[in-house]
């Protein structure tokens, strides 16, 4: 495998030298400020410079390149296989449409013989992240890896952006299917935040819109749970998000959901992945050493199949850049740390992650909150 990076300020830019030869990369990774990557020059540049890659990627809330937040408008990674390859299924969608449907169809598209893991971008804002994955696990039956993330905008959540062999696109999903005998890809995700409060029930919710918690307003009691920082909702929201679980059980899945907004008429919370009714939920609040350990768990997790150049896609969530601020790197630096130099780090700050729950649980899900990794080894004749 080989990897080449670009930085985007007014022109891209290698930032070394250039290892692959003209035409023979096979995938290009992209992220970027909302700005300059919805224009039509941005995928028109990039394809110039790699004609023959499929080239993938989205609006950011931050740009993360060798193990840092790059101040670039937008980075780019190349990446030549030796012997593996990849397939694209792209797929676009409509407020009206069913979205685990979609998500279905989208899986199903990729050629399944050889299929050795997935990798999803996909719109942030107008995708439930849930159905994403639920209709994802449904087509590979629960046993395929998939991991991936929800594009991010700053902290405006206004517009996401998907770039899928074309110019970016809103209301769009990307599936990027990983193939080669010789691959070795493995995932790992960890949180790190702290827990305070008492269990509490979900009373009244559906979907991502939760209406009660122990049968008393959502909006009212998270409010009450915030004080001071409730006036800062629904930013704020994203500094304290909920733990998730379906039953009272100590051992029992848990999964991390943010708040992205709130309704002050009918007192509702709006998370960015579906709460049922008759869930259990526990607010979360910032532990800064917890955030930077969980970093470096993410990637203890990690199967480090060999020294050779391998590829790391980062994903992490906005919260976490809020909340860890100037010390965002030092979360990254611990990843480079552990992985070794010989894995490229690129990715994106999210709204939404998504990677399998453990190994023994392979079935994706949507996390919130979240540092995820996915790194790519190849092995050498």
């Amino acid at each position: 495998m080989l990897t080449e990076t670009l930085t985007y300020y007014n022109e891209w830019q290698y930032n070394n030298e250039q290892k692959i030869p003209l035409g023979k990369a096979n995938l290009v990774f992209i992220f970027g400020d909302r700005k300059v990557f919805k224009e039509a020059k941005a995928y028109e540049e990039i394809k110039t410079l790699y004609p023959n890659a499929h080239i993938v990627g989205c609006t950011s809330s931050g740009n993360i390149l060798n193990a840092q937040v790059s101040d670039a408008l937008m980075v780019a990674t190349a990446v030549q296989f030796e012997h593996g390859y990849v397939e694209v299924s792209i797929q676009d969608f409509t407020s009206e449409d069913d979205l685990i449907h979609i998500s279905n169809e989208l899986l199903l598209a990729l050629p399944q013989e050889g299929l050795k893991h997935v990798f999803l971008l996909s719109d942030g804002l107008n995708m439930n992240g849930t159905s994403l994955a639920q209709g994802a696990n449904n087509a590979m039956n629960h046993k395929m890896p998939i991991t991936g993330g929800l594009a991010g905008d700053g902290t405006d959540f206004e517009q996401t952006w998907i770039m899928a062999d074309d110019v970016a696109r809103q209301n769009r999903v990307v599936a990027i299917g990983f193939y080669g005998e010789k691959l070795s890809i493995s995932s790992g995700c960890y949180a790190g935040w702290d827990e305070f409060g008492i269990l509490r029930r979900i009373t009244k919710s559906e979907g991502n819109i939760v209406y009660e918690i122990d049968n008393q307003p959502a909006l009212d009691l998270y409010k009450k749970y915030l004080g001071e920082y409730a006036r800062d909702l629904p930013e704020a929201g994203l500094q304290f998000p909920f733990k998730v679980t379906k039953d009272t059980h100590p051992d029992s899945e848990a999964l991390i959901h943010s708040v992205l907004g709130i309704d002050e008429e009918i007192k509702s919370v709006i998370f960015a992945g579906d709460v049922p009714q008759g869930s259990y939920v526990k607010l979360m609040k910032t532990n800064i050493d917890g955030l930077i350990d969980g970093s470096e768990m993410a990637a203890g997790m990690i199967n480090q199949a060999n020294e050779s150049d391998a590829l790391g896609l980062v994903v992490s969530c906005v919260g976490r850049r809020l909340v860890l601020k100037q010390l965002t790197d030092e979360e990254l630096e611990v990843i480079g740390d552990t992985l070794g130099e010989n894995v490229q780090l690129t990715g994106f700050y999210s709204y939404g992650e998504f990677a399998p729950y453990s190994d023994e649980l392979l079935s994706c899900r949507l996390h919130n909150q979240t540092m995820t990794l996915t790194v790519i080894y190849e092995e050498k004749d």
